[in-house]
Formats: C-alpha cells, sequence, structure tokens
C-alpha cells in the first residue's frame, strides 16, 4: 500500500510547483511535480550521479554552473568533487526557499554548502549574458533543467536546445570545460546540433530499470579538453 505526503506546494506565475513524498513498503520517496508535469524522484538518481561525472571529468574544477535545482541529487553528484564555487540557477524561487528550509536532506545540503550559490533566475538570461552579477567562463556547464526538449517543465524552455543558446553555452566555457545536458531520452535534434557546434560532441546513453519497465535515458557532452587534445595531437 502506497500513501502520498505533500511536503510542500506553491502557486507561481508558471504554475504549482509540489514536493511530495511517496510511502511504499516503508520507504520513502521524494518526488518533484511542477507545472504538472513529473519533474523527478529520488528513487532512481543514477543519472544525476553519472551527469556530475561527465560534467567534471577530471574531478576537479574552478567554477561550475548549473541549470535546474529540482531535488539536489546533480548538485550534490557535482558538490562530491573537487570544486570551488558551484552555482546553481533555479527559476523556481520556491525551490530554492525549501533548500534553505530543509524540507528535505538533499536540498538542505546544496544550501547549507558554502561553495554552492544558488541563484534564483532564469538559465536562459544567465547564457545570454543578461544575468547582473552571474558571468562566465565556467569548467562546466550542466542543463539538467526539463526532461528533454521532447517533454518541456516550460514551453519557454524550447529555446535551450537552439543552436543559438548551445553555442551561447558552449562559449562560456573555459578552455579544458564541458558542457552536459541531461534527457529523458535520445533527442537525434540535440545531438546533431552539438555536433555541428564542435566535434567532440557525445551521446551517452543509459539504460535504467524503474519498476517493470526499463527507461533509455541520454546525456550528452561537447568537451573544449577533447578538441584542444585532438589540436595537439600530429
Amino acid at each position: 500500500m502506497e500513501t502520498i505526503q505533500t511536503i510542500a506546494r506553491h502557486h507561481g506565475p508558471r504554475g504549482e510547483v509540489i514536493l511530495r513524498r511517496r510511502l511504499r513498503d516503508e520507504r520513502p520517496v521524494e518526488e518533484l511535480i511542477i507545472n504538472g508535469a513529473f519533474a523527478m524522484d529520488s528513487s532512481e538518481t543514477s543519472t544525476e550521479i553519472l551527469l556530475g561525472k561527465l560534467a567534471v571529468p577530471r574531478d576537479r574544477a574552478g567554477r561550475v554552473l548549473v541549470g535546474g535545482l529540482g531535488l539536489g541529487y546533480t548538485v550534490a553528484a557535482i558538490s562530491c568533487k573537487n570544486v570551488d564555487i558551484i552555482d546553481v540557477v533555479e527559476i523556481e524561487h520556491c525551490l530554492i526557499d525549501w533548500a534553505y528550509r530543509g524540507l528535505t536532506a538533499t536540498l538542505a545540503a546544496a544550501a547549507s554548502d558554502p561553495r554552492i550559490r544558488l541563484h534564483a533566475a532564469d538559465i536562459r538570461l544567465v547564457l545570454a549574458g543578461l544575468c547582473e552579477g552571474l558571468y562566465g567562463p565556467w569548467d562546466a556547464i550542466v542543463l539538467d533543467v526539463d526532461n528533454g526538449p521532447d517533454f518541456l517543465i516550460h514551453d519557454q524552455n524550447s529555446a535551450l536546445y537552439t543552436d543559438a543558446c548551445l553555442r551561447a553555452a558552449y562559449g562560456l566555457l573555459t578552455e579544458t570545460g564541458t558542457l552536459a545536458i541531461w534527457c529523458q531520452r535520445p533527442v537525434p535534434r540535440v545531438r546533431a546540433l552539438l555536433e555541428r557546434i564542435a566535434p567532440s560532441a557525445r551521446e551517452h546513453v543509459v539504460e535504467v530499470p524503474r519498476g517493470r519497465r526499463t527507461f533509455r535515458y541520454a546525456i550528452y557532452t561537447l568537451s573544449r579538453q577533447q578538441e584542444a587534445s585532438a589540436r595537439m595531437c600530429p
């Protein structure tokens, strides 16, 4: 038998944000619903861990930019590494508030880590250089905002997956930086866009069992480090 507990609820200009906890067989699962869409839960976070590894492959970075706080698992994966500053940009102000209130252990950890800076802003404006006080370059840029361009949390986020926005993100990387993007499934259009930007574009497909189903998630990366290494080879 499963019971659902609503931890917090917020009605904002982009719709309703609900943080809840599902209890099944005494195992709690935190769940985030945004604008009526399932955003994520805590039952399976292996791809968030992989996203952090791919974004910071050398376990050392000066500055990292993360688009999307969510339940905090991507940020947690990055914070396990030797990173000086993690700028987290979240458009839903309530999620940052819930982090400072410590409504879940993972959100509380993000709010209490002195390396992590939580910014209530639109990641699209940050990438466009229009967010005052928040400018690159970064050693890694992670876009974990939606379930991908085929399943948007907010319709306006479609602009994130355009040539102009992805090129802007790539331009904000340091000479050895990495751009990493999480999607709920392989998206050929995103892969093609990234391949036009740089030859280091890679698609990492991960099969994850959830209950009786298996999902194929995808993480896309661009690496300036790989391109620099390729240029040095004779």
